[in-house]
């Protein structure tokens, strides 16, 4: 879910080249007299990971498999749902399949950093096209009971757990470590734009003929990555060292992270929005069905109006050249807060025009953390930390799916997404003052007309400042915009080198 500078067989840790290139391009000085001004290097595209042709290949390949995935994905909610009539349900397959990154998470990191990454996304690829072709057989034949969903979801995961942090970590092998940024982003705007067809060609097609045809269009739909894989030049990857195979390797990656600041905050956000933030499948379901009283076309609508701006928010963010923790932080508290909205909003069109938003501020949240442990981590710990990473994001909803399912269909569904959105909102707001403390900075609050209300200042800083006048404020305000406030860049040069 990647060449660029030839002699390095590994990416640099974060505090080399990427960082020091930006500095230079933004604060150097011009040419002195009788000097020639050296060219900085080229200021990132949007597009411009897809100049690289491994990463190319990779990134065709999903967007047809991801466009199956998310057909798959509507298709079996719907099946559940029709099945049962119950919300809970629809948590507990969700739980289910993402049960296995919760108990084997880590292990897969340990994995992907031992093994050749491009291999085993081969064998992980391959299972999980299967488990697609075998619930289509069932559904098709009429033999499909819930409980071969519920054994097929959890395969599935299986699958993943060895999946998710091999596909994270194989970017910075096809693109280099200039480009992960960039390709993390397109990666979520691939997904995400999939997002746009697939739920509404599932919504037709479940509506038409049913379901098994769109569980047959996702196991075939992984021939297109495996034939990507196949086609990729080796020699162009950027290979990084393997971890040697070794005891204790788990417990060191947990160490890591657990001692490093700019990797453990954004890790325990993430882990608390994913777990009770992302919940769509079953507040989605439960608003179609309960509230508005609509069929699967109109939930795949609202899925197709969240993934138009949850490909906005990628997409801006793969023009961003930093990953900025406040960013991180203020994106998943509006994240919340739309939420919250969402479900109270008295009509249809409303709730519907608050899909897109939504999906902006959950895919900046989601590709901005995603870069910032990235580019934070030491490459022979980073397949240990994105496992970590990708094991609380996912990993959390066999805990969060069921209690929000629980929680829905008790309560009712605006309840059910007033709670998600509550938490995420309120752990955006901790975690940012925890790292805004780890970085020095206080929050400021400025009610005076012509100031800024609310910003982060140094701690120490003068009293008199804020009672000197709008030009003093200026300076305040530029210290904590410029300076340690940017804890993205500030936090990746205190990570260790490889």
């Amino acid at each position: 879910m990647s060449t660029g500078h030839g002699a390095d067989d590994s990416a640099p840790a974060p505090s080399s080249a990427p960082e020091s290139q930006n500095k230079n391009q933004n604060q150097s000085p011009g040419p002195g007299p009788g000097q020639t001004k050296t060219p900085g290097p080229a200021k990132p595209s949007m597009f411009s990971s897809l100049r690289i042709r491994n990463y190319r290949l990779f990134a065709m390949g999903q967007a047809v498999s991801n466009t199956g995935t998310w057909m798959q994905r509507i298709a079996q909610d719907w099946l559940v749902h029709s099945i049962t009539g119950s919300s809970t349900a629809v948590g507990i397959t969700t739980a289910l399949q993402f049960l296995p990154m919760l108990l084997f998470g880590l292990y897969g990191g340990v994995i992907a950093d031992r093994c050749d990454k491009r291999k085993l996304l081969f064998i992980t690829q391959s299972v999980m096209g299967l488990t697609g072709l075998a619930l289509a057989a069932l559904t098709l034949s009429g033999q499909v009971q819930v409980a071969h969903v519920y054994a097929l979801a959890f395969v599935l995961g299986l699958a993943t757990v060895l999946d998710n942090p091999t596909r994270q970590t194989f970017v910075s092998e096809m693109v280099g470590p200039d480009q992960i940024r960039n390709a993390v982003s397109l990666n979520s705007a691939n997904f995400q734009s999939a997002r746009l067809v697939g739920p509404a060609v599932a919504g037709v097609m479940i509506s038409a003929v049913g379901s098994g045809w769109a569980f047959l269009f996702n196991g075939l739909s992984f021939i297109a990555p495996l034939t990507g894989l196949l086609l990729m030049r080796t020699g162009e990857l950027h290979v990084s060292e393997r971890a040697p195979r070794s005891k204790g390797q788990l417990r060191e990656g947990l160490r890591y992270v657990g001692g490093h600041p700019e990797l453990l905050w954004p890790i325990v956000l993430v882990g608390f929005v994913g777990t009770f933030g992302f919940n769509f499948p079953i507040w989605l379901t439960a608003f179609t069905d309960q509230v508005f009283s609509e069929g699967a076309g109109t939930y795949g609508l609202l899925n197709t109006l969240m993934a138009v701006g949850s490909v906005a928010g990628a997409l801006l963010a793969a023009r961003r050249g930093t990953s900025r923790m406040r960013l991180m932080a203020g994106a998943a508290l509006l994240f919340g807060v739309l939420e919250m909205a969402a479900a109270i909003s008295p009509s249809f069109w409303l709730f519907a025009a608050l899909m897109a938003p939504i999906g902006v501020m959950g895919l900046t949240f989601n590709v901005t953390a995603n870069a910032s442990v990235q580019m934070a981590s030491d490459p022979l710990m980073r397949g240990r930390v994105m496992s970590l990473y990708m094991m609380v994001f996912v990993g959390g909803t066999p805990i969060g799916g069921p209690i929000m399912g629980w929680i829905t269909d008790t309560y009712g569904a605006r309840v059910g997404f007033l709670s998600g959105g509550l938490i995420s909102a309120g752990i955006a707001v901790a975690v940012g003052l925890v790292l805004a403390r780890a970085s020095g900075l206080r929050l400021r609050v400025d009610l005076r007309r012509g100031h800024r209300h609310v910003t982060f200042v140094p701690y120490g800083a003068a009293a008199a400042g804020q009672g000197a006048g709008h030009g003093a404020d200026s300076t305040d305000g530029a210290t904590a915009e410029d300076g340690r406030a940017d804890t993205g860049s500030e936090r990746e040069r205190v990570a260790p080198a490889a």
